[in-house]
């Protein structure tokens, strides 16, 4: 990944066999993760795979049934107000006082975070401007869009300068512009060195700011690694797109003769989708063909493999 500052190996998050039942319902199972400083990590999985139960026992909230969790080395049980200290936790939706500006409203958020008197000010200051929301420090916190409303939570999230951030659905709801927004907000965080969990389903995204994956599916942890080795391992086989200028269904022969081809099809855009044979990384018999008998190439290129259809190669849907 580009962007991101050169990485240590100081762990700043570790679970160990994390385990949160309801009743007959195991909503996290055995969870082992482990993140260094500067990681970002993408948690992704639909409503009801264990995403929020997992942060929220990470930042103390819920307690385990079974295993543990160190955050900077501390431990969930024995250090509670110690990682509450170095934790920022901004869930998916949040209340704010109707009768407050943008300003009074970090303000006494600081006062919760007993940052002193004297530094409170300036403090709010610098985190509205780190979410570009300067601009609006003396409106209602209540007359905001649902955009800036998630930048001023994160800017409250920011106000004690925690090491760890976990963000569940930063971008939950938001418009496009709006997306983007919070998207640049995660990445100017890595450059920051904090280690940051973001829980999103606005997958394609992701893959632009996380230095890590993770797909979570009923609980179970089922892929965890960079985002390129998670594309790797989605990609199982390489698929051409292929457009000739003319007689695709004869170019369609042409290719179906070369070893390296499994199967093909034509798109009713007169695209012809390619899959290869497992394993095949060399492919050059194919263009060879092609031209060798007077087909006219327009396009000829692999299929680039997502972190939207990574997840769906890798995951089966499975929810509680």
């Amino acid at each position: 990944m580009t962007g991101h500052p050169a990485k240590t190996d100081i762990t700043m998050i570790e679970t160990r066999n994390l385990t949160k039942r309801y009743g007959n319902i195991v909503a996290v199972n055995n969870i082992n993760l482990k993140l260094d400083e500067g990681d970002v990590f993408g948690f992704i999985g639909p409503n009801g795979s264990g995403k929020t139960t997992t942060m929220r026992m990470i930042a103390t909230l819920l307690n385990p049934d079974h295993g543990e969790a160190y955050v900077c080395g501390k431990s969930i049980y024995t250090n509670q107000d110690d990682i509450r200290r170095l934790v920022g936790f901004m869930p998916d939706f949040f209340g704010v006082y109707d009768d407050m500006t943008v300003i009074e409203y970090l303000e006494f958020f600081c006062a919760a975070y007993r940052i002193p008197v004297g530094e409170r000010r300036k403090i709010c200051e610098e985190k509205l401007e780190l979410v570009d929301m300067s601009f609006k420090r003396d409106a209602m916190v209540n007359e905001l869009s649902r955009g800036q409303t998630q930048r001023i939570g994160l800017a409250r999230t920011l106000l004690h300068d925690p090491q760890v951030l976990l963000l569940d659905e930063p971008a939950s709801g938001l418009d496009p512009r709006a997306r983007i927004e919070i998207r640049n907000l995660l990445r100017r965080l890595g450059e920051m060195k904090k280690t940051v969990i973001v829980s999103s389903h606005i997958l394609p995204e992701l893959a632009d700011v996380c230095t890590r994956v993770g797909m979570i599916e009923k609980g179970n942890l089922i892929v965890d690694g960079n985002v390129a080795e998670v594309m790797q391992k989605a990609r199982q086989r390489i698929i051409l797109n292929i457009r000739v200028k003319e007689r695709e269904e004869d170019a369609s022969r042409t290719i179906e003769q070369c070893d390296c081809v499994d199967s093909l099809n034509i798109t009713d855009d007169r695209l012809i989708e390619v899959t290869l044979r497992p394993d095949i990384q060399d492919y050059s018999d194919i263009p060879s063909a092609l031209v060798s008998q007077g087909f006219a190439l327009k396009l000829f290129r692999e299929e680039e493999v997502n972190l939207e259809t990574a997840f769906m190669e890798l995951t089966k849907g499975l929810v509680q």
